[in-house]
């Protein structure tokens, strides 16, 4: 059997090409090493950001990929749980932030809400809150059943085909060297996530590529508590591009360097998402290196909550789930792609963005391999 082509790794990243092939008319063939996508596609807030993504081609992934969810979710059996943002400032500098971000063109289609009106509007922002951003272009997925959802949608109704439990040892020019036997394709897409020694190790090497290393929680509210949609607050505007490069954020930055030193030093910034049962998922912290660690930090989780606290107050809670998740990093790109042979390209995304980009990177991809 001939592929067009054979795709490494099924997660989100992968499974993204596997939809932008498949839309093409090519036969597919997704192979992964686990039974299951469990890295870092399924251990996140499911959140497609594009409120603060780096302006230009970040920015416009970011909207490309949630139309594509929009169109898939339904078919898929994909609920979208929560649309829009809510991002509270805490401070005047956050406001001044916000302020100049509505009036770039990644701003036009978002309200900036003051303290009143946002508490009227969402009566469960109890806490600091000198104004709101408002955006309508976030959507919320619950990743760890999104991702088979999708793979299975994929395989059903695509006609793509999925080898699980299969490690693939080597790329060839034919196709792939796996567990199982050999894989004969025309193209081959490499999507190894944080697997950085596998396949091309030299190659991400010599770009930088380091691993990024999350802590997250799943809370319980003790009473019936509604979120209504998902909550930043000021330590993302020192984190999403989109708004850390404006000049305004600069106050801010010095800022929280003064009051908030510890929280930056952990990668400490706040994303709370509600899932269907009404639970929330909240998070989370960054610690990078090449090989880290698989314990959590009693203390980073402690940061998070103390963020989570200053803005839901009168949140009561119990914490039912904890988890560590990793990604491919790179401080001067959000995705990395590279072409190791005419017939083969290696797609990392090296920014945490893989909910919010990769489906805008995948047909990306296949338009420069004009396939």
């Amino acid at each position: 059997m001939l592929y067009d082509v054979a795709i490494v790794g099924a997660g989100i990243v992968g499974l993204a090409h596997a939809l932008a092939a498949a839309r093409r008319g090519l036969r597919v063939v997704v192979v992964d090493r686990d039974e299951r996508a469990v890295g870092a596609s399924i251990r996140n807030f499911g959140f497609v950001t594009v409120t603060g993504q780096a302006a230009g081609a970040t920015w416009e992934r970011a909207m490309r990929s949630r139309d594509v969810w929009d169109e898939i979710a339904g078919p898929a059996g994909i609920p979208i749980l929560q649309s829009g943002l809510i991002v509270v400032a805490r401070r005047p500098e956050a406001v001044g932030v916000l302020a100049a971000f509505c009036e770039t063109a990644m701003g036009r289609q978002c309200a900036l809400l003051g303290a009143e009106e946002a508490r009227r509007r969402w009566p469960c922002l109890r806490g600091e809150v000198e104004a709101v951003l408002w955006s309508p272009h976030e959507r919320r997925v619950e990743s760890r059943e999104a991702i088979p959802r999708l793979a299975a949608w994929l395989a059903a109704h695509h006609g793509v085909e999925f080898r699980w439990r299969t490690a693939v040892h080597a790329v060839s020019p034919a196709g792939l060297v796996t567990s199982a036997g050999p894989i004969a394709a025309r193209y081959t897409i490499v999507c190894p996530g944080d697997d950085l020694a596998t396949l091309y190790a030299d190659r991400l090497a010599s770009f930088g590529v380091r691993r990024s290393k999350l802590q997250m929680l799943r809370l319980r509210p003790k009473a019936p508590f509604v979120l209504p949609a998902p909550v930043m607050t000021d330590l993302s505007l020192t984190r999403y591009l989109g708004y850390a490069e404006l000049p305004e954020a600069a106050p801010l930055r010095e800022r929280l360097l003064r009051e908030q030193a510890a929280h930056l030093a952990a990668g400490v910034h706040l994303i709370v998402v509600q899932s269907a049962d009404g639970s929330l998922v909240v998070g989370d912290t960054h610690v990078y290196g090449h090989t880290l660690d698989p314990f959590a930090d009693e203390r980073y989780d402690a940061l998070v909550l103390e963020e989570l606290h200053a803005v839901l107050p009168e949140l009561e809670y119990e914490i039912s789930e904890r988890w560590i998740g990793t990604y491919a990093s790179l401080d001067d790109r959000p995705v990395l792609v590279d072409a190791p042979t005419e017939n083969v390209r290696l797609v990392v995304v090296t920014s945490g963005t893989g909910a919010s980009t990769s489906f805008a990177i995948a047909e990306q991809t296949f338009e420069g391999l004009q396939v």
